[in-house]
């Protein structure tokens, strides 16, 4: 549970309008922060539904549960 929890916290922090203006301003890309949201959104989007993914083969299907420690 832990390690979904971080690892959904890391998926957020890529639509995170604070790291979208960094990046904006450290790529000298000023006022593109909606294009860099469009772009980024999809990617989290995909990436959340494969953590998920990889969440719930840990919980429920048994070799990926017997990783997981007790």
């Amino acid at each position: 549970m832990a390690a979904a929890n971080s690892s959904g916290g890391v998926m957020g922090k890529m639509i995170d309008a604070q790291s979208i203006v960094v990046a904006s301003t450290a790529t000298n890309w000023f006022r593109h922060e909606g294009t860099i949201l469009r772009f980024v959104f999809w990617h989290s989007i995909v990436l959340a539904c494969l953590v998920g993914g990889l969440v719930m083969l840990q919980a429920y299907v048994h070799p990926f549960s017997a990783m997981v420690l007790h």
